[in-house]
């Protein structure tokens, strides 16, 4: 009995004016998902932060419109808190809009649409914005990847570093550092990976673009090679591989699918995902979460069955849970360097191959 009752005792500190974000998360974060939030925060920081742990991201839905690219992930990309991603187009589409100064605004759920519409205004759940700002974007689009750069078959990681060398100018120009998770990841090469890139506006922009003679393709099975030579490589330099997935879909399924890519279809001696965070909404039993909490992934060989104590699920909005990290991160953990994954994915690629060979 003394062992099942040897945890900390539920005693927080009434909130204070002055309680910093550490304080908030440690005595205050008790029970239910605010403990496992705690966790998510600890799992995080003391664990996958370390330098030897290489660290995906996967992003669902539509986060950045609500600002979480600004506030939250240009901070981990430049802080070397996440070394590869993979993201719905969603999220990368809108990402743009902050690189090029367009703007959001607040709104309310209960707008009435069909006036919306009428007056030419967009609405993401309570996110405002002008159509011009979507024109404004397919333009953008559409010109960068008109260049010669892009005339040629590449992965998403490619096309993604290209495309935010040129909002990374963008920015410049207009004074705007520090907006766009794209061009924050140019300058820090960390590839960012689309899982679905035809399921998109930028998609929709590169389909307009092959009608009229483009030479762009996306090549998607790249992809799936390099995802898993960066988790192959990490593991290989005797480092650790971990994950974190900001809701479903198929960027979860993208990022945790590189250790069943290793080990069942090429057939390589592997473990598993060392460390696994993620927040969602969904439910296993409903099929919005099967294959994916941490018992059953570990059922598919994605996580070490081993470190299933490192598994942390969190069922909260992200766009609650984020900034939280983000700003427990920030505050508890230097900066890393980054492992500039970008411009060594041929050197991993061709390691993986090697290992396929023999």
């Amino acid at each position: 009995m003394k062992k099942l009752l040897s945890g900390k005792s539920i005693n927080p500190p009434s909130i204070a004016a002055d309680m910093s974000i550490t304080q908030l998360v440690d005595s205050v974060f008790e029970a239910y998902n605010a403990a496992r939030l705690r966790e998510a925060c600890h799992l995080f920081v003391e664990k996958m932060l370390s330098d030897e742990v290489t660290l995906g991201l996967s992003l669902s839905g539509a986060l950045t419109p609500a600002g979480v690219g600004v506030s939250c992930l240009v901070p981990l990309i430049e802080n070397g808190f996440v070394d590869w991603i993979v993201s719905t187009g969603a999220n990368l589409y809108h990402d743009i809009h902050f690189g090029l100064g367009l703007c959001l605004y607040r709104g309310a759920p209960i707008e009435k649409d069909v006036i919306l519409r009428k007056e030419g205004v967009v609405r993401i759940y309570d996110i405002l914005f002008d159509y011009e700002v979507l024109i404004s974007t397919d333009q953008f689009i559409r010109e960068v990847t008109a260049t010669s750069d892009f005339q040629k078959e590449m992965g998403t990681a490619e096309f993604h570093n290209k495309l935010g060398r040129y909002v990374d100018e963008r920015e410049r120009v207009l004074g705007l550092k520090g907006k766009s998770m794209l061009a924050a990841a140019y300058r820090q090469d960390v590839p960012i990976y689309t899982s679905s890139p035809g399921d998109s506006s930028i998609g929709m922009n590169l389909a307009l673009d092959s009608l009229v003679g483009g030479k762009l393709s996306l090549n998607v099975l790249k992809d799936v090679n390099e995802t898993a030579a960066i988790v192959l490589a990490a593991r290989r330099a005797g480092g650790k591989s971990a994950v974190v997935m900001l809701g479903g879909g198929s960027p979860k399924n993208f990022l945790l699918q590189t250790e069943p890519h290793i080990q069942e279809v090429l057939g390589i001696e592997e473990k598993g995902h060392d460390y696994y965070l993620q927040i969602t909404d969904a439910r296993p039993d409903t099929g919005g979460l099967s294959g994916a909490t941490p018992p059953e992934a570990v059922t598919w060989g994605k996580v070490d069955p081993d470190q299933l104590p490192d598994a942390v699920v969190c069922y909260l909005d992200s766009t609650v849970a984020l900034p939280i990290i983000t700003a427990y991160a920030m505050s508890n953990h230097p900066p890393r360097a980054s492992k500039m994954l970008y411009d060594r994915l041929s050197e991993m690629v061709r390691d993986l191959k090697l290992e396929l060979e023999n």
